[in-house]
C-alpha cells in the first residue's frame, strides 16, 4: 500500500487553559515544545505537513521546515475549528495524521512506525498507545474525514473514534511519550523524571 497518500496536522492553536500561559513556547532541555513537536515529525512519510496554530513563531517555524503554515484566528472555537482548518489544507488525502503539540518525548521514529502500521491496515483508526491504553498521534483514513469536518466547539477525534472502537489499532511505544504537558505540575515532574535520566 506504498501508494497511499497521508497527510499531517500538527495542532498546535489551543489557548491552554489548564497551563495558564502559552504552554508551547516552554521550554524543556533548551527547546520550546512546539519545536520538539515539528522536530518529531517524519516529513519524509507524508504528501503534505500541515501546522495549524495562533502563534506566529509556530507558524514562522513551520514555514521554515517546509510545513504549510495555517493561522487559526479562533483558537476559542475550540478543537474542531483546528481539525477543519486542518483537513482542509490535505486535499485528496488517502488518511491524515493528526498530532498535537504538547508530547516533548515523542520520538520520530515512533510517528513513522505508526504511519508505517497504518500502511498496512488503512481500513482501521490506528494510534499510539501503551499497555491498551490509547494516545496520540492517532490516523484516520478519509472515510472518517466528514465525522471529523462535523464536529463541534472542542470535541475532538476522540469522539470520532469512540463511535468506531472496532476499528481501532494501537502501535506499542513507551509510556513517557504519550506524555501529555497539560498542566505546570505535570511539566515539572517530567523535567525532574528527565533530569534523573
Amino acid at each position: 500500500m506504498a501508494q497511499l497518500r497521508i497527510g499531517c496536522v500538527v495542532m498546535a492553536a489551543g489557548n491552554a487553559r489548564r497551563f495558564g500561559e502559552n504552554k508551547l513556547a516552554v521550554q524543556v532541555q533548551g527547546k520550546a515544545l512546539f519545536r520538539r513537536a515539528l522536530e518529531a515529525v517524519p516529513a519524509e512519510r507524508f504528501i503534505r505537513t500541515v501546522v495549524v496554530s495562533q502563534y506566529p513563531e509556530v507558524l514562522e517555524l513551520a514555514h521554515r521546515m517546509g510545513f504549510v503554515p495555517v493561522p487559526n484566528r479562533h483558537p476559542d472555537w475550540g478543537i474542531s475549528h483546528t481539525i477543519s482548518l486542518g483537513l482542509g489544507k490535505l486535499p485528496e488525502m488517502d488518511a491524515a495524521l493528526f498530532q498535537v503539540a504538547d508530547q516533548p518525548l515523542l520520538r520520530r521514529e515512533s510517528v513513522g512506525s505508526l504511519v508505517d502500521f497504518y500502511r498496512e491496515h488503512p481500513e482501521h483508526i490506528a494510534a499510539l498507545g501503551h499497555d491498551g491504553i490509547r494516545g496520540n498521534p492517532c490516523l484516520f483514513p478519509a472515510r472518517l474525514f466528514p465525522e471529523l469536518l462535523a464536529l463541534q466547539g472542542d470535541h475532538g477525534g476522540n469522539q470520532v473514534i469512540r463511535r468506531h472502537e472496532e476499528d481501532l489499532l494501537l502501535w506499542e511505544v513507551p509510556a513517557p511519550e504519550l506524555t501529555d504537558v497539560d498542566t505546570p505540575q505535570v511539566l515539572a515532574q517530567l523535567r525532574r523524571d528527565m533530569a534523573e535520566e
